[in-house]
């Protein structure tokens, strides 16, 4: 595997992974009241699927332009990771403002 696809791959990984981490934090300081908080997660959340983005979109640009690479378990487990990590953000936006609503 080419250094910069593995670089980009493991970029994704990283970054869906914080996000993910990220997200569940969101969820625990909003179950405990701190919504400011769970406010700030969720954008550290969302500022690594923006940089996970940005590895994936590295990829797809190279392929777009004739530049096949292998896809390897390690290439599958990094996109599996990055839906992930966009489920679970989704999911905590919803889980947060359901906490908001029972706080009021």
């Amino acid at each position: 595997m080419e250094e910069q696809n593995l670089e980009s791959i493991m970029g994704l990984i990283v970054n869906a992974g914080n996000a993910k981490s990220d997200a569940m934090e969101a969820i625990q300081a909003a179950k405990a009241g701190n919504f400011d908080e769970a406010d700030e997660k969720i954008k550290s959340a969302e500022a690594s699927l923006v940089e996970a983005h940005h590895s994936q979109t590295g990829l797809l640009t190279k392929e777009a332009k004739g530049e096949h690479m292998t896809v390897t378990l390690l290439t599958v487990h990094s996109q599996d990771h990055l839906m992930t990590a966009i489920a679970f953000t989704d999911l905590a936006k919803e889980i947060i403002d359901l906490h908001r609503e029972i706080a009021k």
